[in-house]
């Protein structure tokens, strides 16, 4: 069963979870595959890319089942594990946290205004999600308990393949499968936490991540410009600086089902941010082809 977008929209449906325990999952229906082929894409472009996208009881992918490195999408993912932590009672959204110089590294648009003053478990996520602030992101994992913790997440909720080693900015670095994801995995974590009934995260926690990423102002050139104008896109961008460049999330239809959507390109060094971009967006629009929208 499947969440309707007003659900989606204002978390409603819920599946009380304590800490990060797997739930018991229904027996889950194998979606139709679909063909995808983006072959003339990588072509043209250079570089590797992999895409999964599905939605209603559909799916197709190219390069589905590889490995990228995920840089910062896997903030959305932190953001999820932290608000189930919340729920569980081992956290609380307004516990204030110390930031000091010590935790600074580059990006860090929210965090490096507050060195010497406080911020708030829920600003930290906001800020981790919306405009990917790095030292945030170090902050949460360390108040969770660390990377063993942030891993033992994506196996609560299904997920025994996603790789969790390195904080900011390292796990940006490619180094063999150390903080990789495939882009089948990234569309079940979504779908998991974001479509089904029967997600681990309740009404609240999912309105408040779904706010995030709908509102985060990064990456116009990249899902956003990929999606037909008038529809929504909730989703979380990751850059390597040396090129990798992601995009992942949700498309939501002004009618119909969301579609879950991981986009990660590994792009050449002597490309620009625009063409990587633009290779995201242009794969968004042959994958929603692919579903039959357009």
């Amino acid at each position: 069963m499947r969440a309707d977008r007003r659900t989606l929209l204002i978390g409603a449906g819920a599946l009380a979870l304590g800490g990060c325990a797997r739930a018991t999952e229904p027996a889950a229906v194998e979606p139709v595959a679909l063909d995808l082929d983006l072959s003339a894409l990588e072509a043209r472009h250079g570089g590797r890319l992999g895409v999964s996208v599905a939605s209603e009881g559909k799916r197709a992918a190219w390069r589905g089942d590889e490995r990228f490195v995920y840089c910062s999408t896997f903030k959305m993912y932190l953001a999820a594990a932290t608000l189930l932590r919340v729920q569980a009672g081992q956290e609380r959204l307004d516990r204030a946290i110390p930031v000091t110089q010590a935790d600074m590294i580059s990006h860090a648009p929210v965090t490096e205004p507050a060195v010497g003053s406080t911020l708030t478990i829920e600003q930290l996520m906001k800020g981790t999600v919306e405009v990917s602030d790095n030292p945030a992101a170090n902050i949460l994992i360390r108040e969770m308990g660390g990377v063993d913790a942030l891993r033992a997440f994506y196996r609560g909720i299904g997920d025994d393949s996603t790789r969790v080693d390195r904080l900011e900015p390292e796990l940006n670095v490619a180094d063999d499968d150390k903080d990789t994801i495939t882009p089948h995995q990234s569309v079940q974590n979504i779908q998991r936490l974001l479509v089904d009934a029967n997600t681990p995260l309740n009404p609240e926690s999912k309105a408040l991540l779904m706010r995030w990423l709908v509102d985060s102002p990064s990456g116009a050139g990249r899902i956003k410009a990929g999606a037909p104008a008038g529809w929504t896109v909730a989703h979380k961008t990751g850059t390597g600086g040396y090129g990798p460049v992601n995009d992942i999330g949700l498309i939501l239809p002004p009618d119909g089902e969301p579609i879950a959507i991981a986009v990660y390109f590994h792009a050449t060094k002597d490309s620009t941010d625009a063409q990587r971009e633009a290779v995201i967006a242009d794969a968004t629009r042959l994958a929603l082809k692919a579903l039959g929208h357009g």
